[in-house]
């Protein structure tokens, strides 16, 4: 099964980015994984927060297959612990499901034709974050799982 990360925005920020690489780097032992950074649309300073939303909407919705399994990072999503994200990413495989597309929105969220769309609605935390946090710890905890599920050390409980 690949592992995608689409994020609105810009590259990865130079403080974290060689962290973000590292834990990209180890999920790759375990399944094909990249990055997708998608561009913020043209003029998106000129456009009111739901016009720039939809503009983002469209684009996903764009370049979504039929087949792709949507989570998209929301903070009203359903929070899981590490071990319950490794059961996730098990009971999808054993779905044979062929692609996980894990979803950073933009700067004011998602839009809802996109939620409607996703297949599962996941919150790292009630807390907020920086979207060039969430890169880390998105890749961070998608190792961390696969770790688990391999009864691998990276894991303590």
């Amino acid at each position: 099964m690949k592992i995608e990360f689409w994020s609105i925005g810009k590259a990865h920020d130079p403080t974290i980015k060689d962290a973000i690489d590292d834990y990209t780097k180890r999920i790759n032992k375990y399944a094909p994984v990249k990055w997708m950074i998608l561009p913020v649309p043209k003029n998106a300073g000129m456009l009111s927060e739901a016009d720039l939303k939809k503009l983002e909407g469209k684009m996903i919705m764009e370049w979504l297959e039929k087949d792709d399994v949507l989570i998209a990072l929301d903070e009203r999503g359903k929070e899981m612990s590490s071990e319950d994200l490794a059961t996730f990413i098990i009971k999808r495989g054993n779905m044979g499901s062929r692609k996980l597309i894990f979803l950073i929105g933009g700067a004011f969220g998602i839009d809802a034709i996109v939620m409607q769309r996703a297949d599962f609605t996941w919150s790292l935390s009630k807390l907020v974050f920086p979207h060039q946090l969430v890169r880390l710890i998105l890749s961070e905890q998608i190792y961390r799982a696969y770790t688990i599920i391999k009864n691998e050390k990276y894991h303590h409980r």
